[in-house]
């Protein structure tokens, strides 16, 4: 569970901001966006090996 302590003279914009970026650091979103929808195992890899070609394509422009 994340929580984020708000002081007394803290701004409730600073609270959301802190919030916001320890979702987006613990993976939740991305976790979320995953299993919104089942993705078979073959799939699962066939996704996998097409990031891993595009990373390394990238890697060979620079």
């Amino acid at each position: 569970m994340i929580e984020v302590t708000i002081g007394e003279g803290d701004r409730l914009d600073g609270a959301l901001k802190a919030f916001k970026k320890k979702v987006i650091k613990a993976g939740i979103l991305k976790d979320l966006r995953s299993k919104r929808h089942y993705l078979k195992p073959s799939e699962a890899k066939k996704l996998k090996s097409a990031a891993a070609r595009r990373r390394k394509r990238k890697a060979a422009r620079y």
